[in-house]
């Protein structure tokens, strides 16, 4: 039951050691250090020929990949999502729901149940991500208008009644009830989160107050200064700036948010107070063309191309392709962040915003052996999940190598 990963670029909390080796031990990462182990190695024994040893990716928000969505509400659909986001680095995700009747939604709870029991393949389910349904009309994006609802004890309190697996929800904080809400979410261990909302400043520091300590897909969703008859108001935007201790995630696709908005946000927040996310559709991982965001059944057409979804008349985006290699390497290579910080928003942040920093999201003996390994370019040759190999790129390691 023992692996050791050697002659790797390791990725640790403060550095890039040039050279270095992994010991994993049922599942846990037992040793790590620089240079060459020095004990005779035994088992399996994995030359990474000088790439990076990286943390896993964890994402935060994603509705699916490989063709699949979570609202398709199978199994295997769940599965394939999973499989496939493992093959470009992510290690562990939240399952992200769309807005949806109360029938569909408890539904997928009963899936993600099955679901995980049979995830042996893919990117870990660390719980469900609820996006929606208490959002604000002006600002709901792709959401189903019909499915919009208000935060009343009684609806809310049902849904907390139907699972155990709830772990951070978005909602539009300045909806009649939502500070109540997100109090009660706080006591529960669950993350609230700002997001589809049309909240000013002053709201989102109250919501702060109340438990929401981070912003869904920053910029997108929600307004930044706007006017009031005669009277401007910072927004969302300007509170997550301007409150040191929230947290944003940022859709780092260089499409969302282009090279200018990236490199302010990191320059307000830091690699410490920013999660990268895919908030990615079935088509991540797919061919450009047309596809279904949201259920196949229910869903609404997109179509895909210049590497994002796109509204059929081209109006507006609806939805994200990408993957977390995507991510990093859009923040490396056109946000000009270094490596190690960018890594750490996909990895040791994302981590310690869900509370799963004592056993992921670094490269620590006795963490999860949730390990990648990749090239100059953010190209995942190699990820292993718990110390077990569930993915391979022989063509990443070969350009390498040339």
């Amino acid at each position: 039951m023992r692996t050791t990963l050697i002659n790797g670029r390791l990725i640790l909390p403060d550095e890039i050691a040039e050279t270095g080796y992994v010991v994993i031990e049922d599942g846990k990462i037992a040793a790590i250090g620089k240079g060459e182990p020095a004990a005779p190695l035994s088992g399996e024994v994995i030359d990474a020929r000088s790439l990076y040893i990286s943390p896993g990716f964890i994402d935060l928000h994603t509705h699916g990949a490989g063709g699949a969505d979570f609202m398709d509400g199978t199994v295997e659909a769940w599965l394939t999502v999973a499989e496939t986001h493992a093959r470009y680095g992510t290690t562990a995700l939240l399952p992200t729901t769309l807005t949806c009747p109360d029938e569909e939604l408890f539904h997928m709870f009963d899936v993600y149940t099955e679901a995980k029991k049979r995830n042996t393949q893919g990117a870990q389910f660390l719980g469900i991500h609820l996006e929606g349904p208490y959002f604000a009309y002006s600002q709901r994006g792709a959401q189903d208008p019909a499915n919009l609802k208000q935060p009343v004890p009684e609806h809310y309190r049902k849904i907390l009644d139907a699972s155990g697996d709830i772990v951070r929800w978005s909602i539009a904080p300045e909806l009649p009830g939502a500070l109540e809400l997100g109090r009660l979410l706080k006591s529960c261990h669950i993350l609230p989160s700002v997001g589809h909302t049309d909240a000013v400043c002053e709201e989102v520091m109250e919501a702060f107050e109340s438990g929401y300590s981070l912003m869904t897909h920053l910029y997108s969703g929600m307004q930044g200064v706007t006017r009031r008859n005669a009277y401007r108001y910072a927004g969302a935007v300007e509170a997550a700036f301007l409150i040191d201790r929230m947290d944003v995630e940022i859709i780092a696709d260089g499409i969302h948010l282009p090279k200018s908005l990236l490199q302010l946000i990191y320059k307000f927040k830091g690699a410490d107070r920013i999660a990268l996310v895919t908030d990615s559709m079935r088509a991540a991982g797919m061919p450009e063309g047309t596809y279904k965001l949201g259920s196949l059944k229910e869903g609404q057409t997109v179509v895909v191309e210049d590497g994002v979804a796109k509204l059929p008349d081209r109006s507006a985006f609806a939805g994200s392709v990408a993957t977390t290699d995507r991510l990093v390497r859009t923040m490396v290579e056109t946000a000009g962040i270094p490596l190690p910080e960018a890594v750490r928003m996909m990895t040791a942040t994302p981590a310690r915003i869900l509370g799963v920093d004592d056993r992921k999201g670094s490269l620590q003996a006795g963490k999860d052996a949730d390990i990648i390994l990749f090239d100059d370019h953010i190209r995942v040759a190699r990820t292993l999940i718990g110390g077990k190999t569930v993915a391979t790129s022989d063509r990443t390691v070969q350009a390498q190598l040339t």
